[in-house]
């Protein structure tokens, strides 16, 4: 049996830690470093709220990161990163996080703009995120299969649309798996018979949401209760946050940090 080398055996072991994929936080000269990790989903409005504070705190650097839900929420466990991005529920011994609602998102069923099917209901749904209904003429729609577009294990997005659509079903093994909502929100845009789920805030031109029994994806409709598929955004630390990441926490629900979640399509906690 040949031996490892003690440093591809050191570099197997910090990738087991999680430490390649997500950096722990350093001081660069007088600059303090700040790391988000985890939701896909959160990361490009994490992003906006990382570009205007630090416009306003010049000495802080706050470095975002994705990698999934499960993934942030691990890294924050381990010490990683200071701050888990999760758009899931935590569940199990995740619950021994600190977790902070900063928004909420409504979950988008989308489908290409050229498709004639305007709405359907979420039962529906899920006999299609299942393998149950294949063909879009059963839905008014034409006589064309249905291509399934899904998230990855682990993504938030995707225990969210575990957790509100299909219960206990599981998602029929022929749909395509994607890791990012970006990659699915373009592979619908490309193909006139997809369907998939994504953020409602990362909802554009090139797709277009289908209303649910009934009630369009809008933030009026999230707001009186009548569009059902609706989530946290989370951060989550290990105790109550301190020092750098309690100044950006309070930034994000501060009066301008909710602005821009409104802004960008989000809908505001305060």
């Amino acid at each position: 049996m040949t031996r490892q080398r003690p440093a591809l055996h050191l570099l197997f072991s910090l990738l087991a830690l999680g430490v390649v994929l997500f950096p722990a936080c350093r001081r660069t000269g007088e600059r303090a470093d700040l790391t988000l990790a985890g939701s896909t989903s959160i990361q490009p409005f994490a992003d906006k709220w990382a570009e205007v504070f630090m416009q306003t705190h010049p000495d802080y650097g706050v470095n975002v990161q994705g990698g999934g839900s499960s993934a942030g929420i691990q890294a924050c466990k381990s010490g990683a990163c200071q701050i888990g991005m999760s758009s899931r529920e935590l569940k199990g011994d995740e619950k021994a996080l600190v977790e902070i609602v900063v928004a909420r998102d409504g979950l988008a069923i989308i489908v290409h703009p050229s498709n004639p099917v305007r709405g359907v209901k979420v039962a529906e749904v899920k006999q299609i995120f299942a393998g149950d209904l294949r063909n879009w003429r059963l839905l008014g729609g034409p006589d064309r299969t249905i291509t399934v577009v899904t998230r990855e294990e682990g993504s938030g997005t995707r225990g969210a649309f575990q957790e509100l659509v299909m219960g206990k079903t599981r998602i029929f093994p022929g749909a395509l798996t994607e890791d990012s909502n970006g990659t699915v929100r373009e592979i619908v845009a490309h193909d006139p018979h997809a369907i998939g789920f994504i953020s409602l805030g990362l909802v554009n031109e090139q797709v277009r949401a289908l209303d649910l029994d009934g009630a369009a994806a809008s933030e009026a409709h999230i707001r009186d209760g009548s569009y059902k598929l609706v989530r946290p955004f989370l951060f989550v630390s290990q105790g109550e946050p301190t020092g750098h990441a309690k100044a950006f926490i309070d930034f994000v629900l501060s009066d301008e940090g909710q602005a821009l979640v409104k802004k960008e399509g989000l809908l505001p906690v305060r």
